[in-house]
Parts: structure tokens; C-alpha cells; sequence
């Protein structure tokens, strides 16, 4: 597992999205499924799609997919592009239709059935899976301060490119128009919205963040939330608004334990907290 994975919340149907995803793109696999009991739904899931990881939770009607985050897919034939396109707009809202376009040879733009966004774009390059972050609305115009906010948080990062509107394009002069860096090893792409879309970043599409041991839990905890805020389990958002998940390895190792009266005191203990304190977990799993 990279160090930020990219996280999904959906309600009562990541099995059926895992499936749907999973059987669409060529190279694809799914890793895990878990139930809260056997006969119950699927309650969190892992899947790759082109080499990339992704997680997935059933946590009901709280949190809903924004066109904020979405999944930017480049491919190496139209005949794939085509193929997935066919496959995502059915049942989907088209939010860019799928054409030539002077930055693509074949793009589209889809809101799956699910509620996802999905960018295709055929490139003719290795297929690659990527987050794709929309600064819109109140953080309009802040893409270029979030990827320096970033890139001085995680290890390694690279600014791969950064591409600007220019003077007489539709968006504000200066702002990025497309821009691709790395954190931790996962690629994103961002960019500034040129008009004033309704949407925001919301929990539905998180970043979790596997974490070596405490004290990097709260470094990250503490640079993330400058300027945003922290909720139950790991979850916090960022002063844009982008929400992060900061988890030890310890409360995986505790929490999926064979001893399930024990690894059920780790996970009671766990919904308590706001940040995760794994001393707290271990005592929880030990039974103090």
C-alpha cells in the first residue's frame, strides 16, 4: 500500500460498485471484501484499477460524491477510451461530452451511476487511475497554494506540471488550468474552476493516510488541520476543505485481530476517538 490511498463512501452498495468498476477496466482486481457479519452487506472493500489502489466504505446517506474529486483516467487506445466511456455515461450524467477537444485527442467528462466523476482522456500513454481535485467555489483560485500546502507535508512530492490560464482564456489569468504532482508516491492532478460550479470537496472521497506510529499521526493530524478541522476516527478535513483519514498501522494490526472479542474492544475504543491514540488502542486490546 502507498502512503495515501484514495477512500470512497458510498450507501449500502460498495459491493456492487467494486464489481461494476473492476469488471470495466482491463486491468483490474479485487483485494478484499469485508462483512460486518456473514449474511450483511459488504462494509468496506479494496480494489485496483490500472495498478491503482483504492478503498471503499458502506457508510451510508451522510456524505455524497461532489464532481470536486474526481477519477482522472488516461488511456493508451481510443478503443479502451471508448470502451469505458460506453460503459460510465450509461446510467451516468454526462458533464462534458466525449470528443476532440484542443487538450485531448478524446476527452470526456461522466458522473457514473454511483454519483462518481470520472475524467477519460485518451493520451496513447501507459493507463493510468489518478485523483483529480476541482478548486471551486470559496477555494477558487487556491489550487497552486494547495499543492505547496502539500507538498511541504508528505515525503517525496513532485510538481510535475502546471499549466496556467493564460490572458484571454475563460479562467482567471495566473490560475492553474491543469497542473499533476505526487505526494507519498500517489499522483493527483488539480485545477482551478473557471466558472462558479455548486459543488465542494465532502468526506464521500477522502485520502487515507497509513501511518508508521504515533508520531506521525499527530504531525500530520496538526499540519492537516492548520486552518480546517478534525471529526471521529481519523477523519479531518484540510483548510481547503479536502478531507484526509490518519490511521497507525497499529489500529489495523489491533482491530482486524483473530481474537474478535478483542479486536471488537479496539473497534469501540476507536469510535471515542477524534485523532487515533494507539497507547488507548493497545490498553483497549489488553483489556485495561
Amino acid at each position: 500500500m502507498r502512503k495515501i490511498t484514495p477512500f470512497l463512501w458510498y450507501n449500502g452498495n460498495v459491493e456492487e460498485a467494486v464489481n461494476y468498476y473492476t469488471s470495466a477496466f482491463r486491468n483490474s482486481k479485487i483485494g478484499m471484501m469485508q462483512k460486518m457479519d456473514p449474511n450483511g452487506k459488504v462494509f468496506t472493500a479494496t480494489f485496483e484499477l490500472e495498478g491503482q489502489t483504492i478503498m471503499a466504505l458502506d457508510g451510508g446517506p451522510l456524505y455524497q460524491f461532489t464532481p470536486a474529486v474526481s477519477l482522472f483516467v488516461n488511456t493508451d487506445t481510443e478503443e479502451y477510451t471508448d470502451h469505458l466511456w460506453r460503459i460510465f455515461s450509461e446510467g451516468g450524467n454526462v458533464l462534458m461530452p466525449y470528443m476532440k477537444y484542443p487538450f485531448s485527442q478524446k476527452f470526456g467528462w461522466v458522473v457514473d451511476k454511483f454519483g462518481l466523476s470520472w475524467q477519460f482522456n485518451f493520451t496513447g500513454s501507459a493507463p493510468k487511475v489518478s485523483p483529480c481535485l476541482m478548486f471551486a467555489n470559496e477555494v477558487k483560485g487556491r489550487a497552486e497554494e494547495a499543492i505547496n500546502f502539500y507538498s511541504s507535508i508528505f515525503e517525496p512530492s513532485e510538481t510535475k506540471l502546471v499549466a496556467r490560464y493564460e490572458p484571454g482564456e475563460m479562467g482567471v489569468e495566473g490560475t492553474i488550468k491543469h497542473a499533476a504532482f505526487s505526494l507519498a508516491g500517489l499522483e493527483y492532478k488539480c485545477m482551478d474552476s473557471h466558472i462558479d460550479n455548486p459543488f465542494k470537496f465532502t468526506p464521500a472521497f477522502s485520502f487515507f493516510i497509513d501511518c508508521e506510529d504515533q508520531a506521525e499521526v499527530d504531525d500530520k493530524w496538526a499540519r492537516l488541520t492548520d486552518g480546517g478541522g478534525e471529526s471521529r476516527c481519523g477523519w479531518i478535513w484540510d483548510k481547503f476543505g479536502v478531507s484526509w483519514q490518519v490511521i497507525p498501522k497499529d489500529l489495523m494490526r489491533l482491530m482486524y485481530s483473530k481474537d474478535k472479542v478483542r479486536s471488537q474492544r479496539v473497534m469501540q475504543a476507536m469510535l471515542k476517538m477524534d485523532k487515533i491514540i494507539v497507547a488507548d488502542l493497545q490498553k483497549a486490546y489488553d483489556g485495561e
